[in-house]
């Protein structure tokens, strides 16, 4: 239980869909299929990764790393968002709300980070192929696993917690069907929240903003030796890197947008903000399995034995 002298709601009330509250029963169709698309897809990528040797390389590693990222945001986000477009259950428990909000921060820093070292996994391939077998070694790709494992946690531990401490006098409905930092914090009285705004900007400057700059410059290094290649390999290069970069645009872009509109966008419509807030959160989970079959030939190919293989080995 959370301590007396905490002034938090008890229970916090999420929002679907604002004015659309009459086709919830049709509007939880495509987030059942989202669910359903991110928990088959991200699955099915772990297990052939898993089960094909060919395919325990560093690339691969991670790849089946954000796999199970992705899972886990479905898995901790699906509850909330299911209640309210099926049993139009609205309130949760400020523990649980909490709870949802950590592992969402958490999982997306973990995300950031291992985008990052896709991102280095590229640049080491392209731009120094001969030392990519003693730079990224199964050793190296564990201690990344772990550092972007620590990075998310123990740096979201302090402004979750000091939630539980604030005076709160705006009530208690949030803007989504899940609970973020920053849309918990709107609610809170002004003047008991300096710690979490100036910890938060830390954190975005520290990971996201650190990040992408990293991301980018990888990619302009990469970008600058490929071009000293020819046309036909410069092709074949750059097409190793298509999957990533689309992974790339689909996590940081709703993100960055939600944040500015969380910041800036006062006169925005509920309903805009909830669009843009459930694209943050389950497009990169549901449509990154997708975009590594496609334009990963052996991610392709190991599928397509595994189906192929399931009624022989029956």
């Amino acid at each position: 239980m959370l301590p007396n002298k905490s002034h938090i709601p008890a229970t916090f009330r999420l929002t679907g869909m604002p004015g659309l509250e009459s086709l919830y029963g049709w509007i939880s169709l495509p987030f059942c299929f989202m669910f359903f698309t991110s928990i088959v897809g991200n699955g099915l990528i772990l297990l052939v990764i898993i089960k094909d040797y060919k395919l325990h390389q560093p690339a691969f590693f991670l790849l089946s790393m954000l796999a199970g990222t992705d899972l886990l945001f479905t898995a901790v986000t699906s509850p909330s968002v299911l209640a309210i477009f099926l049993f139009d259950h609205k309130l949760i428990q400020s523990q649980l709300c909490l709870l949802q909000m950590f592992f969402i921060h958490s999982l997306s820093i973990v995300e950031s980070s291992l985008l990052v070292a896709m991102a280095f996994d590229r640049y080491v391939a392209i731009c120094h192929p001969l030392r990519y077998s003693s730079i990224l070694t199964g050793s190296a790709v564990a201690k990344i696993g772990l550092v972007s494992a620590l990075r998310g946690t123990l740096l979201h531990i302090p402004p979750v917690s000091s939630l539980m401490f604030l005076h709160y006098c705006k009530g208690n409905a949030l803007s989504h069907p899940y609970c973020l930092h920053q849309d918990v914090m709107k609610l809170a009285c002004h003047g008991t929240n300096a710690f979490n705004i100036m910890f938060g900007l830390v954190v975005i400057l520290c990971t996201v903003t650190l990040d992408v700059v990293l991301i980018v410059l990888s990619y302009i290094l990469i970008i600058r030796s490929v071009l000293h290649v020819t046309k036909l390999d410069r092709s074949k290069l750059f097409n190793t890197c298509v999957s990533h970069l689309c992974a790339v645009v689909l996590f940081y872009a709703p993100m960055v947008a939600l944040s500015l509109v969380h910041r800036f966008g006062k006169e925005v419509s509920p309903l805009f903000l909830s669009l843009m807030a459930n694209s943050y959160l389950f497009l990169p989970s549901m449509l990154n399995p997708v975009i590594y079959s496609v334009k990963s030939t052996q991610i392709r190919e190991a599928l397509l034995q595994t189906f192929h293989r399931g009624p022989m080995d029956c």
